[in-house]
């Protein structure tokens, strides 16, 4: 007996270590127990902490370490990839992007899950396609996310259903009350591709394939997309400093009196409610000729391949994405849930009268495309925006269109 104990020693150590994907994402078991870290972007509502107490309450040799990362999801991804890259262990569970499951998977950076082990039928059907790559389960949904328009009710008596009621409020307003009428998210980052992508599909088209394989790009349709935003700008109902706006920027305009309409996601409402009261609600964005198409965002929770305690961070998704958290992310976070059944709760109505105008958006958004090289396809996409929002709008909406098609195209015959 004596003789075979270094043998069991060895065999326990390698347990504890935990497994690695292969190359690929091969299948991979989860062992390992222990401390764990979890790399998000920037809370910027305070909720999150609260969360993660709950769970190191109840598991003291487990605790939940957070790790913020920077606010911007290209600063995100880009300092998640350096990590796994060099295949350092300081991250176990990650904080995806739902646009980053096909390059993750593919550079086998995290770790394929099994499904039985989650109430995927619960959740939001395309919320759980975000999660799924090559028919493999390779993160779990978390929060979800669909781009809303917020504006002044004391202000504005009925919301914008089109573009030209937007424009003709946005006017109406900016002239009447001096303050600027609209915004988004106009920086040249990931935020830009989003609501540009938004534009074209509420222009009834679309940029890329879903499956990322083929652009699909309408010149004409990008021409109109690129022309509604352009017009704001030359206009002044779009303010010129909105060029400069991420979430946060175009959140603080809205809720300190400055826009009379802003698109953003859904958590700028829990704070836009303690600054506005009851001067202000949530509707679909517009579109051409009626209601407009969000592009489907959100967060979903992955392993990292080179985590030491896999088996605790999956225990950990299986709490943080479960019914009771869920309902805590939505009422303390004012982020989107992933569980169907929260969106027709009618306590939760009450307190967040716009769960069924999500609920709506969510399901008629649309993905943005599933590509390994996604991050690409959005620095190109962003970056020819940005050409064609600059003032003195030197590039015309047409020129801005061929060439980002263009661009698109070459990245796609060469992945």
């Amino acid at each position: 007996m004596r003789r075979s104990l270094p043998l069991v020693l060895a065999v326990l150590l390698v347990a504890g270590c935990g497994t690695a994907s292969d190359e690929h994402g091969g299948e991979t078991g989860t062992t390992g127990t222990g401390p764990i870290t979890f790399a998000t972007g920037r809370d910027t509502t305070a909720y999150l902490q609260p969360l993660l107490d709950r769970w190191n309450q109840a598991h003291p040799a487990e605790k939940v370490t957070l790790l913020e990362l920077p606010e911007a999801a290209d600063e995100q991804r880009a300092q998640m990839a350096a990590n796994l890259q060099a295949q350092s262990t300081r991250y176990d569970v990650l904080g995806l992007d739902v646009v980053w499951t096909a390059e993750f998977a593919e550079n086998g950076w995290i770790i394929p899950l099994e499904r039985g082990l989650f109430p995927l039928d619960r959740f939001l059907p395309p919320v759980v396609e975000t999660a799924v790559y090559k028919d493999k389960l390779w993160a779990v949904p978390y929060t979800s996310n669909a781009g809303l328009l917020y504006y002044r009710t004391d202000l504005i008596k009925k919301p914008p259903r089109t573009w030209a009621e937007l424009r003709e409020k946005a006017l109406e307003v900016t002239k009447k009350h001096d303050i600027g009428g609209y915004a988004g998210q106009f920086l040249a980052y990931e935020g830009l591709t989003v609501n540009f992508s938004e534009a074209v599909q509420s222009a009834g088209g679309q940029i890329v394939s879903p499956d990322g394989t083929k652009v699909t790009l309408d010149l004409a349709k990008a021409r109109t997309a690129l022309n509604f935003l352009t017009q704001g700008l030359r206009e002044g109902w779009i303010p010129k400093e909105s060029l400069t706006y991420k979430e946060e920027e175009s959140r603080l305009a809205f809720q300190e009196g400055r826009l009379a309409f802003a698109r953003n996601w859904p958590h700028a409402y829990g704070p836009a409610k303690a600054k506005l009261g009851d001067r202000f609600a949530v509707t679909r964005l517009p579109g051409l000729d009626g209601p407009g198409s969000s592009s489907l965002g959100g967060v979903n929770l992955a392993i990292s391949a080179y985590s030491r305690h896999q088996h605790t961070a999956q225990d950990f998704i299986r709490y943080f994405t479960g019914l009771d958290n869920e309902r805590r992310v939505l009422t303390e976070g004012s982020f989107p849930p992933v569980w169907t059944e929260l969106y027709d709760d009618p306590e939760l109505i009450r307190r967040f009268p716009y769960l069924p105008a999500l609920k709506e958006s969510i399901l008629t958004a649309k993905a943005r495309p599933v590509s390994a090289n996604y991050n690409q396809l959005s620095l190109v996409i962003a970056s020819s925006v940005a050409k064609g929002l600059s003032p003195p709008f030197a590039e015309s909406a047409d020129d801005v269109a061929a060439s980002m098609k263009s661009e698109l195209e070459e990245i796609i015959r060469t992945q």
